[in-house]
């Protein structure tokens, strides 16, 4: 099949680098490749005396070059918006077809993402497992199951507990824990599991080692105890083994392997059949080295018995961003055996975690599938980082220093006040006027009607709003917070 891309000057070198010997490269008399039209490109091939079974012009292109390939006769399509991706490009050439709308970057970022679900969802529905909770299943060649805990669920009024649930299901929470406060009641434990029946279908579990707390979960149909020692074993476990529900299991204060056995032998002796280990992962500065020591001797040790993890006990002790926290511990959890991975999702800088550790849980059993490191699978949880870097510019000798201008004076059509509100979809950016207030997802959205309804009217205030509006959409992509004027 002959190719050929079609470029701008200040583009050659890349496209010529990233092509290789894949393509042939036409390099049209203009500097920027998105300005190609498409009567200049038909004027520049009807000179060429080889001809083209694929032709693929700048994704940033905005012509209609549906005439180039009727007159030709071959396909066009939109390359990718930056040249050093071209080699990603090529190699699916003939393979799917591209588009005259949309970059081919973005086609692929589709179709990988595409594939990557659909091998998901397959290994799921074919994966034998050591146990389930209801349909989740559990261990085995199953994915690892994200267990979302609700802090103090107990202490809750009805519509929060309500709404937290719906929020953590939504972001991917597989099994919701109900975290029971010190204060809590047997009636308190009974009305928090009804509420959370009535609003998902997700499996529940009680967080509490208090006996009778474990009991009036029990009554009311909880399918998981969290978790057992023996300091309530010898009270609830033959409750617990009679109800047919599963168990975790930890070891005493001090965390010993040892005790830990002796907890899994006495849980199993009661007649419970379901049982899950803990071996308890320390915070870091708390002895995490010797808990993941634990976790890999006892998974070598008991290797059909599935592990639970508590990613939560480091994220929420550690000021670092928790996404890439959280995408390690998940490797290290899949290493050792783990079927569930806990986060409670307590603090702000947590934030986000449920769907980090959904996420990361999905890359590991795709890079076990391919037998590969969790890179270049089709999902990712890169966030402020890339995986290759766009081209940047030389500052030419010749240029102008920029400098702070202060001689901005008010907009006789008033002032904006730019905030943002967050939701389980994201949010929207929030742009305020004595006329009018303004809500969108992005920044151009917003300012495209601000300028449409005529509500501004200097060009330092529409420099000064782009600027706040960019940095709202920004804040609003990363989960942070937003203040108007502040450094984000």
């Amino acid at each position: 099949m002959e190719i050929l891309v079609a470029t701008g000057k200040l583009a050659e070198e890349t496209v010529r680098f990233s092509v290789v010997d894949n393509a042939d490269v036409l390099v049209l008399d203009i500097e920027v490749a998105a300005f190609l039209t498409p009567h200049r490109l038909l004027s520049e091939l009807k000179k060429q005396q080889k001809k083209y079974d694929v032709i693929f012009v700048p994704g940033l292109c905005s012509g209609d070059f549906s005439l180039v390939a009727e007159e030709l006769g071959c396909k066009v399509y939109l390359g990718p918006k930056h040249a050093y991706d071209l080699s990603s490009v090529l190699r699916f050439v003939g393979e799917m077809e591209f588009s005259l709308e949309v970059p081919a970057c973005e086609l692929l970022t589709d179709v990988w993402r595409d594939i990557a679900l659909e091998t998901l969802a397959e290994i799921e529905k074919d994966a034998e497992s050591i146990m389930t909770l209801g349909d989740v299943k559990l261990g085995g060649g199953s994915r690892m199951k994200v267990m979302a805990e609700v802090v103090d669920a107990t202490g809750l009024g009805e519509a929060e507990l309500s709404g937290r649930i719906a929020s953590f299901i939504k972001k991917g929470a597989d099994i919701i824990d109900l975290g029971a406060s010190l204060t809590a009641s047997p009636d308190d434990v009974r009305r928090a599991v009804r509420i959370a029946r009535e609003v998902s279908t997700v499996p529940i579990s009680i967080d509490t080692l208090e006996p009778e707390l474990i009991r009036a979960a029990l009554e009311e149909g909880v399918d998981l105890v969290l978790s057992l020692n023996s300091s309530n074993i010898d009270d609830v476990a033959g409750e617990v083994a009679d109800a047919g529900v599963a168990a975790v299991v930890i070891p005493d204060a001090g965390n010993e392997f040892e005790s830990l056995v002796a907890n899994l032998d006495a849980a199993r002796s009661a007649g419970i059949n379901n049982i899950i280990a803990d071996p308890v992962l320390d915070p870091i500065g708390h002895g995490i080295t010797g808990s993941i020591v634990r976790y890999s001797r006892f998974h070598e040790e008991y290797p059909d018995v599935p592990v639970f993890f508590g990613v939560g006990n480091v994220t929420e002790l550690i000021d670092a961003d928790s996404v890439g926290v959280n995408a390690t511990l998940c490797g290290i959890a899949a290493d050792v055996g783990s079927c569930i991975l806990f986060t409670p999702e307590f603090s702000e800088k947590t934030r986000g975690s449920i769907s980090e550790l959904n996420t990361a849980a999905s890359m590991m059993i795709l890079a076990k599938e391919r037998g590969s490191s969790p890179k270049d699978l089709g999902i990712d949880l890169l966030r402020l980082k890339e995986k290759r870097r766009r081209p940047e510019f030389e500052v030419p000798e010749k240029h102008v220093m920029a400098q702070k201008f202060a001689g901005w004076t008010l907009d006789p059509l008033g002032p904006f006040r730019i905030g943002i509100s967050t939701n389980d979809d994201g949010g929207v950016i929030v742009a305020q006027h004595e006329k009018a207030t303004i809500v969108g997802r992005s920044a151009r959205d917003v300012m495209d009607t601000i300028m449409r309804m005529d509500l501004i009217s200097k060009v330092d205030h529409a420099s000064y709003l782009g600027c706040e509006l960019e940095k709202a959409e920004i804040a609003l992509r990363l989960g942070r917070s937003y203040s108007q004027d502040d450094d984000i």
